[in-house]
């Protein structure tokens, strides 16, 4: 169900113009007003779910099979080097819209943009830990 005060259900549901890409009974796929590189476009589900935490299985798996083929069709006109898959999850996260959407960034060499963290140590005992709790969880 779309939330009629949600940017990104006005868009993916036609009632706000977009450059659109592609569209389906579930998705719209535009090309992002404020872009990290270009060709950067957004995997937007046309049904409101605040985030990852928010979505069925069954939807985002099939939202994950249409970036696979978004992607290799911007790579295709593109000619891109590479390509970022970004999804955020809360503020923290960076998420600043909160209607769960996909980035698929392209990559050209030189293109300036950065991704990333630091990578910190991990102790091999705690992550075996980590991963059972996680793991009954699922």
């Amino acid at each position: 169900m779309a939330d009629k005060d949600c940017i990104f259900c006005k868009i993916a549901n036609g009632e706000m113009p977009s450059a659109t890409i592609y569209e389906n009974s579930d998705f719209r796929v535009i090309l992002d007003v404020s872009p990290a590189s270009r060709g950067h476009a957004l995997i937007i589900p046309k049904e409101h779910f605040k985030d990852i935490f928010d979505i069925d299985a069954m939807t985002a798996g099939k939202m994950f099979s249409l970036a696979t083929e978004v992607a290799r069709a911007m790579k295709s006109v593109l000619k891109c080097d590479g390509l970022n898959i970004v999804q955020n999850n809360g503020i923290i996260a960076g998420q600043t819209v909160f209607h769960l959407h996909l980035h698929l960034i392209p990559r050209y060499e030189g293109d300036g943009v950065k991704l990333g963290w630091e990578q910190k140590e991990s102790v091999p005992t705690e992550l075996q830990e980590l991963a059972k709790q996680i793991r009954k969880k699922i």
